[in-house]
């Protein structure tokens, strides 16, 4: 289906086209660009609320700055649909985040005004610091923004950039995108300190009235003068200190991010003021969708809906169907808490999205959103687990790389009881290469005294974070699983203990071993009935364990077969198939033919996750072929 673009909106293809247009035009053109991203998601998915959110400063950045040689960095890129759609990629929109489309954020690869790739948070102003300090040592006269959300800011990286640009001659805008929100509301001392900024009615007022008597009776000049009295006026109306002037970031605002002439007027102003500074914006997410507005979590990434009603559009459901891992998760921690006083949760600003607020609702006072800040996530459950509390540390698998000096130094080390459950491990889908869990496996078997677990199915999942509570197992452990649903809808079984680094037979066979790991081992069950087909039946072993290996089970497997196969959802570079060879290796096996399918020494794009387990060569059909190919010689030794 073809959404065309408003009038002015179909005049503009580049930002240089917006800057013919007058400044009177604005208004308007930003209207037409809401609608367009409405339409678009409405009928093709993707985020929705945080896009809407800034389509006045999206219009007012590039109107003012001369994009691409000023340069611009969004920060995670949730909210770059507008500046897509403004630089070029209007007319392909409609294919974001779906495979071989335009990606879901900034992208370097994908166009010049991508100035960096994004995905996670609070990169954005150490980047533009970089950028900037790089052109000041060339010489060069450039203006660089780096656009940063509130919930951004709670993470240490911001902080640290702002300190060094404090110290700099950066010529540096920060805007500090305000709306109290991430994906879930915000929380922690820094949103409340905002609040207060933003709701002092004494100093807003003030300052407006004294800045407009002074730009009126004496020009801009005289404007830029008292700007460098603001931070005492600060002081003493709110009586509190400005943490951005504290690290020497020359303050302005609060301002309506939503006014896009006054928008302009103040870019326009900024410009002219060098060094490093912060312009803070009041926004709303979802701005001009009633319903995002209200509901501003539900519709950060809503999937399909009738942008007339409202309804989000969901599949037919003919018979009951598997929960989604996250609930399972968020239902058996609260199950397991009931009868263990001593397990609390935490997740760093992702409470739905790891249905941790599950457990927020019925126990607040045992579970924790830290912010965006994955380090003290979990250093933060290094400390409960000293006084003997058991954390289970929910970071997505992604985001866990953010912390892993943390998780070496703070808790493997010391060996403490800490449960990481790594959501969203493997393949995930539309997010792309920024978000794909493909190396959590990796990362964390290397490790000492750490065990490294992933669940086939629910039940599995269940007894896994039941086996890691246990007293005795008090070391580091971690549970891994996809995003999405699993296979069992009738999934909440009674607790069973898991042997630690014990696997399991699926079902018996002959001809070739299929040695699984996690969720995957679904697909080989589907491989074993194509199989059928072929008088092909192999034997399967759900691992359960990357480390530490059943080397028991491994040594009878690989005395009664000759060929094998390994499965996972993770890099094959380090991961579990590497472990097998290893293994192998160490144990002189030296007369067996190994397969390793998963993904790829390569970064994977977008797609949805079948699409995307196609390409890799771990779907079912994938892992049939390839036993053909092994058991019929077509296929030499990885050893």
């Amino acid at each position: 289906m073809e959404i065309k673009p408003g009038t002015l909106l179909s005049t503009v293809i580049y930002p240089s086209d917006l800057r013919k247009l007058d400044r009177s035009q604005l208004p308007q053109l930003c209207e037409e660009l809401r609608q367009f991203i409405i339409d678009n998601v409405s009928i093709y998915g993707g985020h929705f609320g945080a896009s809407l959110g800034v389509v006045e400063m999206t219009v007012a950045i590039h109107y003012v700055f001369n994009t691409p040689d000023d340069q611009l960095v969004w920060d995670v890129g949730h909210q770059a649909y507008g500046h897509k759609i403004l630089t070029g990629r209007r007319s392909a929109f409609h294919t974001n985040r779906r495979y071989k489309g335009i990606c879901g954020f900034p992208v370097r690869s994908e166009s010049e005004y991508d100035t960096f790739g994004v995905g996670h948070s609070s990169t954005s102003i150490s980047a533009a610091l970089g950028m900037a300090i790089a052109n000041n040592y060339q010489k060069l006269d450039k203006q660089h923004i780096a656009v940063i959300g509130d919930g951004a800011m709670t993470a240490g990286l911001a902080f640290e950039a702002m300190n060094h640009a404090g110290v700099s001659d950066a010529n540096l805008l920060i805007i500090l995108n305000d709306n109290c929100m991430s994906i879930d509301p915000n929380v922690g001392a820094l949103k409340e300190y905002l609040t207060d900024i933003t709701t002092s009615k004494t100093y807003n007022r003030t300052r407006n009235e004294l800045w407009d008597f002074m730009g009126s009776y004496f020009g801009k000049s005289a404007q830029h003068r008292l700007s460098k009295l603001e931070a005492g006026i600060k002081g003493i109306i709110t009586k509190s200190s400005n943490i951005f002037e504290a690290l020497n970031l020359r303050y302005f605002g609060p301002v309506d991010g939503h006014n896009v002439l006054h928008l302009v007027d103040i870019f326009t102003d900024l410009k002219h003021i060098q060094g490093p500074k912060i312009l803070h914006c009041i926004t709303v997410k979802g701005k001009g969708y009633e319903l995002a507005e209200k509901d501003q979590t539900k519709w950060h990434a809503p999937g399909l809906f009738d942008k007339t009603t409202g309804q989000i559009i969901k599949k037919a459901i003919d018979a009951p169907t598997p929960p989604k891992y996250q609930d399972v998760f968020g239902n058996t921690i609260v199950e397991l808490a009931e009868s263990n006083e001593k397990i609390v949760g935490i997740t760093p600003a992702m409470p739905s999205g790891s249905s941790l607020n599950i457990m927020m609702k019925s126990m607040p006072n045992r579970a924790f959103d830290v912010g965006i800040a994955e380090q003290h996530a979990v250093t933060f459950s290094a400390g409960l687990a000293t006084q003997g509390l058991i954390p289970f540390c929910n970071i997505y698998s992604s985001f866990m790389q953010r912390a892993y000096d943390q998780v070496i130094h703070d808790v493997v080390l010391q060996n403490l009881h800490v449960v990481f459950c790594l959501d969203r491990g493997g393949l995930v889908g539309d997010d792309g290469a920024t978000h794909h869990g493909a190396f959590d496996m990796a990362y964390m078997r290397c490790l000492p005294n750490i065990v490294v677990s992933a669940p086939m199915n629910e039940e599995e999942l269940r007894n896994l974070m039941y086996t890691a509570q246990l007293e005795k197992n008090n070391f580091p452990f971690s549970i891994r699983y996809p995003r999405g649903e699993g296979v069992m809808p009738d999934w909440k079984k009674a607790f069973t203990e898991i042997e630690i680094g014990k696997g399991r037979l699926v079902k018996k066979g002959d001809q070739v071993a299929i040695l699984s790991i996690g969720h995957p081992g679904n697909f080989v069950a589907e491989a074993s009935k194509l199989l059928m087909d072929y008088d092909i039946t192999p034997e399967h072993y759900d691992m359960r364990f990357v480390k530490p290996l059943d080397e028991e089970l491994l040594h009878k497997i690989l005395k009664r077969f000759k060929k094998i196969v390994t499965v996972e959802d993770g890099c094959i570079k380090g991961g579990f198939g590497s472990a097998v060879l290893e293994f192998m290796a160490d144990k002189h096996y030296t007369d067996i033919q190994v397969v390793r399918l998963g993904i790829p020494d390569r970064f994977i794009e977008h797609g949805t996750q079948k699409e995307l387990q196609l390409e890799c060569g771990f779907d079912a059909k994938a892992i049939a072929e390839a036993v053909k190919k092994l058991i019929n010689n077509r296929i030499p030794a990885s050893v």
